[in-house]
């Protein structure tokens, strides 16, 4: 008998897939309880820094410059948002680890989007960034609900503590960034370049964080949820479409890393999380052929894109061809490497974008 249940709403980490994959699990009860749970519960219905500096003549330069408003909340298992308040942005570190790193995930968040785009905060405004940590019983999921991130502790069997991960943090609060840049419809192919530039912008967090180059750089998202009884790497590899993970009980990741994979269907909202492994792809391909910090040049093209007048019912053809006009601005090389990348998963062929699937 084929078992089905409410799929969460939108912006979700953890895809409905698998988590529905997972609560038919027999090898792992304790997981499986849990990711019926999180299926059940789904989900529910923006201040300075001052910067002292001595100049060449040896005077005191004072800088201000934007600086984030973290609250973080604590729902306390319970399911009842924002929760209580249990640390803000000028208090010391609290004993609950959970706490700490999604305070420092969203600081991570917010520098890179200020250094790398001069974005001030989600809206470019400086919109406080909220949080609440231990939602629900065993959640196995994390998301952004249109004003706050929100982590589960997962189960402890296949998924860990979401808060842990900071390409997860990343990419949930990139969904902020576009809900307010363009408002990308969340169905189809706008549905999975929503989640495709979400995940741009999990990836550059973690390697703006930790220094990193293109060539240094994992490209995984989620690299740090999945427990050590799982065949698996993380939740996606966006260099590496498709071999995320490959567990007997998981099943095999379904990201298609070019066009002529592209999976239609109706679930995951037209197969959001599954086709976005194809812009995902273009994106690590062109980070990659540049070399240096992803977040410089490709990312930089990525954003003008994005920011730029973007229909909210873009197809991969139209970002494509969006991406192009942003590389332009930045040279020869640039543009070579985006239409290279974007060749090769196929979304432009005879040296244009054509129509796509979808």
């Amino acid at each position: 008998m084929t078992k089905t249940f409410p799929t969460p709403i939108h912006h979700a980490i953890v895809p409905a897939y698998l988590l529905a994959r997972l609560a038919q699990s027999e090898r792992y009860s304790t997981a499986a309880d849990a990711a019926r749970q999180t299926l059940i519960a789904g989900r529910p219905p923006f201040r300075s820094r001052l910067e002292l500096s001595i100049d060449e003549s040896g005077a005191l330069v004072a800088e201000v410059t934007a600086a984030p408003d973290r609250t973080v909340s604590d729902a306390e298992g319970t399911e009842t948002l924002p929760g209580t308040v249990v640390r803000k942005e000028d208090d010391a570190p609290v004993a609950d680890v959970s706490v700490n790193q999604a305070f420092d995930g969203l600081g991570a968040t917010f520098d890179m989007l200020l250094e790398a785009f001069e974005r001030n905060s989600l809206d470019g405004a400086g919109a406080p960034l909220n949080a609440t940590v231990h939602y629900g019983q065993k959640y196995d999921n994390a998301f952004w609900d249109g004003a706050r991130m929100v982590f589960g502790d997962g189960d402890g069997e296949v998924f860990q503590g979401f808060t842990g991960s900071v390409s997860v943090i990343g990419h949930e609060l990139g969904h902020g960034v576009i809900q307010t840049a363009s408002g990308l419809e969340y169905q189809g192919q706008p549905g999975a370049l929503n989640e495709s530039i979400a995940d741009v912008f999990g990836a550059l967090t973690e390697q703006h964080l930790l220094g990193q180059t293109a060539d240094q750089a994992s490209w995984l998202i989620g690299a740090d949820l999945f427990t050590d009884a799982v065949q698996g790497r993380a939740l996606r590899d966006m260099l590496n479409p498709g071999t995320a993970y490959d567990d007997d009980e998981l099943g095999k990741d379904p990201q298609p890393a070019d066009m002529a994979h592209y999976v239609t269907t109706t679930e995951d909202n037209g197969g959001v999380h599954i086709n976005s492994g194809i812009p995902n792809r273009a994106f690590a391909l062109t980070a990659t052929a540049l070399g240096g910090h992803a977040w410089e040049e490709a990312g930089t093209v990525w954003y003008r894109a994005l920011t730029g007048g973007l229909s909210t019912t873009a197809t991969f053809a139209q970002f494509a061809d969006a991406t192009l006009v942003a590389a332009r601005e930045l040279g020869d090389t640039v543009e070579e490497a985006v239409r290279n990348a974007w060749t090769t998963v196929g979304v432009i062929t005879d040296g244009s974008t054509g129509t796509t699937a979808g």
